[in-house]
């Protein structure tokens, strides 16, 4: 009984530290916590910015549309609505390929759309159609008589990569350039596609504003937020474990 009082004596504070996490894993979770967390806030702000986009994008189709006169006097925007009146172009049919509605395949259909009010040649994007028979050309109906349409703008966030002219039509396309295409042809017209609004000569039109929602970002961002708390906890753990496993030991060597 003397020796053990001893023996603490000489130990102060030996076995008092309720929490020993140890070098490595505390190396480990400051450099994983951040990186976490910061995904997480990412994630949070990509949705914040898909929310603005969607409600910018709503308003402006809220508005009456332009003119082809006045849309040519603007810099190229997206989601600026439009009315054509003229003819489309089916000897000149552009399709845009890797396009898929609820599980399946199909491609845009793009075909070149003169308006005669503004003068102007425009790129149309008529919407979506099914095909998956690629051993045969997809069945485009195009009339012919003069059209009255509404559509809106778009322009990708990324420039088209410059890819080779292919010859023959339809032509089968990974992106839309709409400048090339006006050079190949040989025609003036307006470097932003339009796609158009539900109704005459339009076909499956329900494009996504975004490609990915931002309830999407918020749950990745609680999937970030979730593994930081699962590293915060597995260290407290393993942190206040090998305190108490200490403890025992040296209870354990002060008895002897």
């Amino acid at each position: 009984m003397h020796y053990s009082q001893h023996a603490t004596q000489h130990r102060p504070g030996r076995a008092t530290r309720a929490f020993r996490p140890g070098i490595a894993p505390t190396l480990v979770v400051l450099a994983l916590l951040p990186v976490l967390i910061g995904l997480g806030c990412w994630q949070l702000s990509r949705a914040t910015e898909k929310r603005l986009l969607l409600a910018a994008a709503d308003t402006q189709r809220q508005q009456d549309p332009v003119s082809v006169a006045d849309l040519a006097r603007q810099p190229p925007r997206s989601y600026v609505r439009v009315r054509l009146q003229g003819q489309l172009d089916a000897e000149h049919t552009v399709l845009l390929d890797n396009r898929t509605r609820d599980g399946h395949a199909g491609v845009e259909v793009l075909q070149p759309f003169y308006d005669r009010v503004g003068h102007q040649w425009l790129l149309v994007n008529r919407g979506w159609v099914f095909w998956t028979d690629r051993r045969t050309s997809p069945q485009i109906d195009t009339p012919s008589h003069d059209l009255l349409l509404d559509a809106w703008t778009y322009v990708p966030l990324a420039a088209p990569k410059n890819t080779a002219a292919v010859a023959g039509w339809p032509r089968l396309v990974t992106q839309v350039d709409a400048p090339a295409l006006w050079d190949q042809l040989g025609r003036e017209g307006l470097p932003q596609e339009v796609r158009l609004e539900p109704g005459d000569a339009a076909f499956d039109t329900d494009w996504p504003i975004v490609a990915m929602p931002p309830e999407r970002h918020v749950g990745y961002a609680v999937q970030w937020f979730a593994l930081a708390f699962a590293l915060t906890g597995l260290y407290l753990y393993l942190g206040i474990r090998r305190a108490r496993e200490t403890l025992d030991n040296d209870r354990q060597h002060d008895s002897e």
